[in-house]
């Protein structure tokens, strides 16, 4: 049996315009699940998932509530990957049994290891939590960014070196649908053992290190467009059904795909090609089945 990685974008939890209950979450989910509980007797599936609004929240959460101790970010992030891996665990589970499929659904809460002098860590860029109107009592280790709503911290966004939990990842997809590195993984690093780091990393780099750990046949990365477009959002705006990973790498040399959306999904399918894998797959969740038949989606080979 073949094996698919797939990176549910954010559009999978939470709409545009939405606030993010828990009503809305598991609406939207079952709809994303409906297009992949169909593929579980076709395929080995590992997925992974976005954590930006969730972990946001939590930290919302926690600057309101003064009286409880904070966490630190990787910490949001496991309670994330808990939370978001146990409402797909549920939707998945009811929506295999519906069609007589008894495999069953797992979480794994992952550790990813990057490295502490990893360039990121010099000029964060990532920006994180509720906008504060001072930063006076802010921590003076904090990286911040001036807005017009107020100052915002910053976090590195560094790459994803090794998946601490890879050998009970590997152990375990062919019996089960594993849900893991969530959010990207909580990001450790080794000091006299792990310790965690207050980061992000990407989700998508993340889905490419587990496509590679158990040698994926594909990667599928799902967002919010049917595919991937050239001039994104001009009058020349052009969709790309195929790309070689030249093609590719040159597209992401002239800018065409930013670093802040498209950038490391394309950064994650040329990786995954140049590490071995067949063939990568960008599209949107309702195109995902008639994108593995190669008649929507961008596909992206060598």
């Amino acid at each position: 049996m073949k094996t698919i990685v797939i990176a549910l974008g954010g559009n999978a939890l939470i709409k545009p315009k939405q606030k993010g209950t828990i009503e809305d979450q598991m609406e939207n989910l079952d709809k994303a699940m409906e297009h992949i509980v169909r593929l579980a007797r076709k395929y080995n599936i590992i997925l992974t998932h976005g954590n930006g609004p969730q972990v946001g929240n939590l930290l919302l959460q926690e600057e309101a509530a003064k009286s409880v101790p904070k966490m630190p970010l990787y910490v949001c992030v496991a309670e994330t990957q808990g939370q978001i891996g146990y409402m797909i665990q549920e939707v998945l589970y009811n929506r295999l049994h519906a069609l007589g499929i008894r495999k069953p659904v797992v979480t794994l809460i992952t550790q990813v290891l990057v490295d502490p002098k990893d360039p990121a860590f010099r000029k964060p860029t990532k920006p994180i939590g509720p906008f504060y109107k001072s930063e006076k009592n802010l921590p003076k280790n904090w990286e911040l960014a001036k807005t017009p709503f107020g100052y915002r911290r910053l976090v590195a966004s560094p790459e994803p070196k090794k998946i601490i939990e890879e050998n009970e990842i590997k152990k375990t997809y062919k019996e089960a649908i594993v849900i893991a590195c969530g959010g990207g993984g909580v990001p450790v690093v080794e000091r006299h053992g792990l310790k965690g780091i207050d980061a992000v990393i990407d989700k998508d780099l993340a889905a490419e290190k587990l496509a590679e750990i158990v040698d994926a046949d594909m990667l599928v990365i799902l967002t919010d467009v049917p595919c991937v477009y050239l001039n994104y959002k001009t009058k020349s705006q052009k969709p790309i059904r195929k790309m070689n990973i030249s093609e590719a790498e040159q597209y992401l040399k002239s800018a065409q795909f930013p670093p802040g959306s498209m950038g490391p999904k394309i950064r994650a399918a040329v990786k995954f090609l140049q590490k071995g894998g067949k063939k990568a797959i960008i599209t949107s969740f309702d195109l995902l089945e008639e994108s593995l038949k190669g008649r929507a989606g961008t596909m992206i080979e060598r």
